[in-house]
């Protein structure tokens, strides 16, 4: 397989160019959405999170409410903490279920991995490769407030609350710029998927670093 973390700040737009991959005949394996399964209602990740947190950050129907659990943990580095150890090992495990499956249907798969806080979570020490979807802060900042319909305190402390797009753009292998027309990154991303395909399997590099 050839694999790749992809990553970026929040609403730098990897959603976007996640889909432009997986369009182009990519295999995505989304992070996020295994989170958002690990944590419904009555799973142990659920009831950690109940526990550490209380249970006014349920809905109605019981589920956990994401907007009231981010104003907590975006706002306090320990609470987020906590959140990352409760949920982080169910990711993980999740997304290993995944790639075992994936190499088992197709060995020759360009792999993406879609991880919000790859950096943050030290996931770039296991993979080969590392995309970053990149914005100037600024514009992360006005793209955010609009999304979410957040003040510029509330999507700075979002922000900040990550490692700053301008280290993570230091970071990566490879770039995707997101601050142009929608077909520039679209382009950009069938490009970076061209280049994935011709690079050399995990397995093999690894042989031929190791012979």
């Amino acid at each position: 397989m050839i694999i790749a973390g992809l990553t970026g700040g929040i609403a730098t737009g990897k959603t976007t160019v996640a889909a432009f991959l997986r369009q182009a005949g990519a295999v995505i394996i989304d992070a996020d959405r295994i989170a958002r399964d690990a944590v419904r209602q009555g799973l142990p990740a659920w009831r950690n999170i109940v526990e550490s947190f209380g249970r006014e950050i349920l809905q109605e129907d019981g589920e956990i409410h994401r907007e009231k659990l981010g104003r907590i943990i975006f706002h306090d580095a320990g609470r987020k903490e906590t959140l990352n150890q409760i949920v982080h090992p169910f990711v993980f495990e999740g997304m290993a279920d995944q790639m075992k499956k994936i190499q088992e249907a197709d060995p020759d798969a360009v792999v993406i991995q879609d991880i919000p806080l790859l950096f943050e979570a030290g996931m770039h020490h296991r993979l080969p490769r590392i995309i970053v979807v990149y914005i100037p802060e600024p514009l992360q900042i006005a793209r955010l407030m609009e999304r979410n319909h957040l003040s510029e305190a509330d999507a700075m402390a979002r922000i900040r609350s990550q490692i700053s797009i301008e280290e993570k753009k230091k970071r990566a292998d490879i770039l995707i710029d997101n601050s142009g027309t929608l077909d520039q990154t679209r382009s950009r991303s069938l490009e970076v998927y061209a280049l994935l395909k011709q690079s050399v399997p995990v397995d093999r590099a690894k042989s031929e670093r190791n012979a």
